[in-house]
């Protein structure tokens, strides 16, 4: 029995590691987008938080190449980390908190669940999944793929009148002051996002699996990332002013941005996506919309409006069709496999049975 929990407890492991990424991950967009509230930088935020983890990743990166015999680190994996951190640091970050600074962490989090559905297109043009419209499955995933997309135009193109408003708010000026032209380049650059993340979590699932050990690749990911953004970041920031730091929440922000999200949320990401691949990881980002507009409405006085809400829901709507089509495929093909072996398993039986017979 006691073994049994164990295993169960094991099984249950990466199902509450990606439950505890969301939270981090919201509570990200939320206090980030506090800091910016307050003039801080995107870029600037990007850079020092990303260098921040990689020296708290240091010394463990450090310290376990000493104790340990590692797998021997290669100019070809340098390489893939190296393009790698351009994708999933230099050009996702940089165009995330840019779109969160234009919108809300909330619009940012329900955009976000274009990330399976992206990644689900992607996979069937680089053909690692299959699409045969005469396949309810198929014909499912391809609903699904089209009401999300939809959902993100609506989303995009139509913000509507409010539905909820809240009380509290760091600068009421700014909500009655934000433009049409930021929230839709907010949304566009949400979109880019979403593409980098799919892109990035597919070429992480295969360096995962290739050289199996999270704690070299989040520190070298971090560091090349970290390098990347600084060169992007003094091109875009050239006041010397936007470097520094005027408030106590840009602090906050930036160390839990370190700690919490470079080191934590890295490195059980990658180890997620090597055990389970990149659609597990994807799938749970629905379940970030809940925590993100409660977060949004309390401490940042976030203003919730239709076409967000009409938006989300076909993207929430979307995505678990495309889910749901995944599954059945999936319960498809190993009953396929199941009738396969029984007829392997009896057809070689047969011809035993038949000569104790003679």
């Amino acid at each position: 029995m006691g073994m049994s929990c164990c295993f169960h407890g094991k099984a249950a492991l990466p199902f509450s590691a990606m439950i505890m990424v969301e939270c981090i991950e919201v509570g990200l967009t939320t206090i980030s987008k506090a800091a910016m509230m307050k003039g801080m930088s995107n870029f600037v935020f990007v850079v020092y938080y990303n260098f921040l983890g990689t020296v708290i990743l240091f010394p463990y990166f450090a310290s376990q190449n000493l104790r340990r015999n590692r797998s021997p680190i290669t100019c070809s994996l340098l390489s893939k980390l190296f393009v790698l951190g351009s994708i999933g640091i230099c050009l996702l970050q940089t165009c995330a908190y840019a779109g969160i600074n234009y919108t809300s962490p909330t619009l940012a989090t329900a955009i976000g669940n274009l990330i399976p559905v992206i990644t689900f297109l992607l996979a069937v043009i680089l053909r690692m999944e299959k699409l045969d419209l005469r396949n309810v499955s198929s014909r499912a995933k391809s609903m699904g793929a089209i009401i999300a997309i939809s959902g993100a135009l609506v989303v995009t193109l139509y913000k509507g009148p409010p539905v909820l408003i809240s009380q509290k708010s760091f600068k009421p000026s700014r909500q009655l002051l934000l433009q049409q032209s930021d929230w839709a380049l907010g949304c566009l650059l949400l979109l880019v996002t979403c593409l980098s993340s799919s892109i990035g979590n597919i070429f992480q699932a295969s360096i995962a699996k290739e050289y199996p050990d999270e704690v070299n690749i989040v520190f070298f990911y971090s560091l090349f990332g970290s390098i990347q953004s600084a060169l992007l970041s003094f091109i875009m920031e050239r006041n010397p002013s936007s470097w520094k730091l005027h408030h106590g929440i840009e602090i906050i922000a930036i160390v839990y941005a370190a700690v919490f999200v470079a080191v934590l949320r890295n490195g059980i990401v990658t180890w997620c996506l090597r055990e389970r691949g990149p659609v597990f990881v994807a799938m749970y980002k629905p379940l970030g919309i809940v925590i993100a507009v409660a977060m949004g409405f309390v401490f940042l006085g976030d203003t919730l409006y239709l076409g967000s809400v009409i938006g989300a829901g076909a993207i929430v709507t979307g995505f678990y069709v495309v889910t749901w089509g995944q599954a059945k495929e999936k319960a498809e093909t190993s009953r396929v496999t199941n009738v396969r072996d029984l007829d392997t398993i009896t057809g070689q039986k047969i011809p035993l049975l038949q000569n104790m017979h003679v």
